[in-house]
């Protein structure tokens, strides 16, 4: 006899489980079938727990800087097991809270692999037994993705990391080469170069963080390398040579090789849809270039079955599946005020040192769509609480419609930038022009008033520059 819901949800990360979440508060008899841990990649190897590990490599970093703000210490030493298992602890901690949101909203959690295996019908597997066979009105799927691997280039889990392996090894290494400059790469470049290691970093496009506006990629990279870090762009991972404790890589660029020994290489490459053993063949579901099909409101070509989060198409961020599974949820309960999401809405945040943060059209996007635009920028050496918090390297950079007025984009690095931008887009979200950011009052002393400066400067009107 097979278990009945209203909503089966096959994946429990941070769109799987939101969903579920809004589901049962909607009335409906709801289930989650994990196969691995509630809460997903973002909560267990991704967003969570890299922040962590992060946090403490800005520790290290300012423990190493105490003269500039008059402290002194001498032997400063961090133990990295302790580091790990830190993070590790942080993101435990959010598991088990997620835990208690499905029992708190009677979530049904169905531990195995979830698979359709006919219209409205699932099955769920552990270790090849079956668990149970259930039945469903509403099936989404949220099963997220993993790390790409390359032909040759596959990693080991010893010498050759992925993400995984990069946030729990046994020890510091030395010396690192992280292939992939986007948000994942560049993090892992940051964490261990500021935890003390040589670290290259290798980019095949022209530039680093290549989603970034031109002038944010350029200041990181200016950034990094004052940091210390090795950067090289337009540069192809061509092989790898193991040895017993180290990797030699041949890297090539511009017809040109060179090789670089390093102990641990970590793959940063992109990621893959995790589409694979869903029963998707048996359906209408389409896939595309990997990702599953789906229309604004989440629905597939399947009735009665969605897709939301990573398995659904880029941005491959946790914050768009949650919003994907509260649209998705909401439609499907017959809400009247139910949105389709714009995606040039979405933000994007890399919390390497320092912090990148956007949102909306870069200025080369901008005017490849046809805008005439007015930008605007401004530095962090013209704020006195950059200035005063020992921060001064950073730019706020604003892109407007010259004809209306329209806020089409803001990118930010600097110090606290990610926390800055949610500014912008709720500014975004109310279709906001540059009038209301101009007669906005922000506060001093704050970063945030670099935001409002930014908007004057692109109409001739800053103040502190």
């Amino acid at each position: 006899m097979a278990d009945a819901f209203d909503v089966v949800i096959i994946g429990g990360g941070p769109g799987g489980y939101v969903a579920a979440i809004r589901a049962s508060q909607l009335g409906m008899k709801t289930a989650v079938i994990e196969r691995e841990h509630l809460g997903g990649i973002c909560l267990n190897w991704g967003c969570i727990p890299t922040k962590a590990l992060l946090r403490a490599s800005e520790i290290n970093h300012l423990l190493h800087s105490l003269d500039a703000y008059g402290f002194s210490a001498d032997n400063i030493q961090f133990d990295f097991k302790k580091v790990i298992a830190r993070s590790r602890a942080v993101s435990g901690q959010l598991t088990k809270g997620v835990t208690g949101l499905m029992k708190k909203n009677k979530v049904t959690v169905y531990d195995g692999h979830g698979k359709l295996v006919g219209k409205g019908k699932l099955t769920v597997e552990k270790d090849g037994k079956k668990v149970a066979d259930l039945e469903a009105k509403h099936i989404i799927i949220a099963t997220g993705a993993r790390a790409r691997v390359l032909p040759g280039l596959e990693p080991d889990g010893k010498l050759v990391w992925t993400y995984r392996e990069a946030m729990v090894p046994e020890e510091m290494p030395k010396s690192l080469l992280v292939v992939g400059s986007g948000a994942i790469g560049s993090e892992f470049a940051s964490f261990y170069l500021n935890m003390g290691a040589d670290v290259t970093l290798v980019e095949v496009q022209e530039r680093i963080l290549p989603v970034e506006d031109e002038e944010i990629s350029k200041f990181a990279q200016k950034q990094f390398e004052k940091q210390g870090m090795k950067v090289r762009t337009k540069t192809v991972l061509k092989a790898m040579k193991k040895g017993k404790n180290n990797v030699t890589c041949t890297l090539e660029s511009g017809g040109k090789t060179e090789e670089v020994t390093v102990d641990r290489v970590i793959l940063a490459v992109g990621i893959v849809a995790n589409t694979e053993n869903l029963g998707l063949e048996n359906t209408k579901v389409k896939v595309d270039k990997g990702q599953i099909v789906v229309n604004d409101y989440l629905a597939t070509d399947e009735p009665g079955v969605y897709a939301i989060g990573d398995v659904a198409g880029a941005p491959w961020l946790a914050h768009k599946a949650s919003h994907e599974g509260i649209i998705c949820i909401e439609k499907i309960a017959g809400q009247k005020d139910v949105h389709p999401m714009k995606k040039e809405n979405i933000p994007g945040c890399t919390y390497c040192r320092p912090q990148i943060a956007s949102v909306g059209l870069t200025e080369a996007a901008a005017k490849a769509k046809g805008y005439k635009v007015k930008v605007g920028r401004f530095s962090f050496m013209g704020n006195g609480k950059a200035i005063a918090l020992g921060e001064p390297d950073g730019l706020v950079k604003t892109v407007f419609d010259e004809k209306t007025g329209e806020l089409l984009g803001a990118h930010m690095i600097g110090a606290e930038v990610t926390e800055m931008i949610q500014g912008f887009v709720i500014g975004k979200t109310l279709e906001t022009t540059e009038a209301e950011l101009m007669h906005t009052i922000f506060p001093h002393p704050t970063l945030s008033e670099m935001m409002h400066e930014s908007t004057l400067d692109a109409y001739g009107k800053v103040i502190h520059m």
